[in-house]
């Protein structure tokens, strides 16, 4: 077994083709960010990968629509959207695949 901890991780991604990663792969990337209140993620799309995105603490704002915890939203390839933590927010996002570069502000 091996061990590692979320903090030695970059941004919270831990699973993907990146370093450092707690277990390398290019079928897809997993990540736990936690934000506080106010945090802001410019808006952005992948072309290639599909995001999903589980709140699971907190209030964010997406495209200028709440989500809650418990809700799950699914960003296909070319769907751009912006982030914005309303309250101190945990969210896991799942990416598949995990291309390299696959981020385009817009």
């Amino acid at each position: 077994m091996k061990i590692h901890n979320l903090k030695d991780m970059k941004r919270g991604w831990f699973v993907g083709e990146f370093l450092p990663t707690a277990f390398a792969t290019n079928s897809c990337e997993a990540a736990c960010k936690n934000y506080k209140k106010g945090d802001y993620e410019e808006k952005h799309m992948h072309k290639i990968a599909t995001e999903i995105s589980l709140i699971l603490k907190g209030e964010t704002l997406m495209n200028g629509i709440l989500h809650k915890e418990g809700d799950i939203l699914v960003m296909e390839p070319g769907e751009a959207t912006d982030f914005r933590a309303l309250t101190d927010a945990s969210v896991m996002v799942v990416k598949v695949p995990s291309v390299k570069d696959d981020k385009y502000l817009v």
